[in-house]
């Protein structure tokens, strides 16, 4: 039994307060049911909403040829696999997504995982160990921090996107320890974009393996959509890419993509791969379908990238302050806490959903309102959101 005096019970009780008093005021608005999605639009409480909290950048979920896929998969495999990927749990569209990402993605070989969060947290801890270094931007993703925290490497953080902290840094390691540099390409909370250029540089310089997140830069970036290496143009400089299966890609799981030496050592020493159910066939075969979509649909990334720059410089021109996003997360500051709660609150009542980022998750001073605009918004869609937001900064003091 618990002991009340705990810090475990601490911590549980102050958790149960600070839930309980949003719920109080009605701001709590989190896990809410949507009952029914259809496109940008949510059902939510038997009400129609805009959506933009939606990670379907490519406005992908429900595309005909991915269900179609998803279907036929349950119909050949039904729901499950027999285990283990590396025991009995291995069928035919494992490889055959493997492969699709390998030719997205322009690698030697690839890995899917059952967990986007695994990926980082099982591929960091296998990589490295207790006598080598892991070097963290700090505004990585929680998977990227946990994953070096786990590894037991001597685990160093750096000022976000800053590369004279990251040369301080890698310079100040001693001669003969593994070095790992992980980064996020796109910042799932300010929606910047990773200085890849100088990081590669410094990584080449100081012999650093190169780790890049591109969760919210698959189908984001770059002409195509392939991520940051094409944003740069810079085809193959990343030792070891990672992405996730559940943003733009309607699935879930992640992957991991690059040479065969490194592939083959993880499915053997990641852990999550090895102890791991694998992930179930229509699952599977609706990312394969995704990606195939994505190369067969290029205008869905030219229209992703025309709202983008609609709804940031639209955003800006009314007053607020999108910190230094250029991608489809877009932050609108509110300031503290209170004002982020209502601001969502009004947005919502207005049928715009949209959710708050508060403290701890960003600073206090930084609270939010995380926007996502994708190409299955309308230029009109996106105008009324605004509009419906500077309303509701107007009435918190945010404007």
């Amino acid at each position: 039994m618990l002991d009340p005096k705990s810090p475990i019970a601490w911590r549980f009780a102050q958790m149960n307060e600070r839930v309980a008093s949003a719920k109080s005021q009605d701001l709590y608005l989190y896990l809410q049911e949507a009952e029914e999605i259809n496109g940008m639009h949510v059902t939510i409480k038997g009400r129609d909403m805009l959506q933009f909290a939606s990670y379907s950048y490519l406005d992908l979920l429900g595309h005909p040829k991915i269900d179609a896929a998803a279907h036929e998969a349950i119909e050949r495999y039904s729901s499950g696999t027999h285990g283990v990927r590396i025991l009995a749990g291995t069928i035919p569209l494992h490889t055959e997504l493997e492969q699709t990402i390998c030719e997205f993605k322009g690698t030697e070989a690839a890995m899917v995982y059952s967990s986007g969060f695994v990926t980082n947290y099982s591929t960091i801890a296998a990589l490295v160990g207790r006598n080598d270094v892991v070097i963290s931007d700090k505004l990585n993703h929680a998977s990227i921090v946990d994953g070096c925290l786990m590894s037991r490497a001597k685990f160093m953080r750096v000022a976000h996107n800053d590369m004279r902290a990251l040369e301080k840094t890698l310079a100040s390691i001693p001669a003969g320890k593994g070095k790992l540099v992980v980064a996020d390409a796109v910042f799932s909370m300010d929606g910047d974009i990773l200085n890849l250029p100088d990081m590669v540089g410094l990584c080449n310089k100081y012999e650093a393996l190169l780790m890049i997140d591109e969760a919210h830069s698959v189908g984001v970036i770059g002409e195509t959509g392939r991520g940051i290496e094409e944003y740069y143009d810079m085809k193959g400089v990343i030792d070891i890419k990672m992405g996730t299966l559940s943003k733009t890609i309607p699935s879930i799981g992640g992957y991991i993509a690059g040479n065969e030496e490194l592939i083959t050592y993880l499915k053997h020493a990641s852990r999550a791969f090895i102890f791991s159910a694998a992930l179930p066939p229509a699952q599977t075969a609706a990312a394969k379908a995704a990606f195939e979509v994505i190369m067969e649909e290029p205008e869905r990334v030219k229209l992703l990238h025309r709202n983008v720059d609609h709804f940031i410089s639209g955003l800006q021109a009314r007053g607020f302050n999108t910190l230094n996003s250029e991608t489809p997360i877009v932050p609108i500051i509110a300031g503290d806490d209170e004002r982020a709660w209502l601001m969502a609150k009004i947005a919502q009542e207005h049928d715009i959903f949209v959710l708050p980022v508060v403290s701890p998750a960003v600073p206090s001073n930084l609270a939010r309102l995380r926007c996502n605009v994708t190409a299955g918004h309308t230029i009109e869609e996106i105008d009324r959101a605004m509009d419906i937001f500077v309303d509701a900064a107007k009435e918190v003091g945010v404007l």
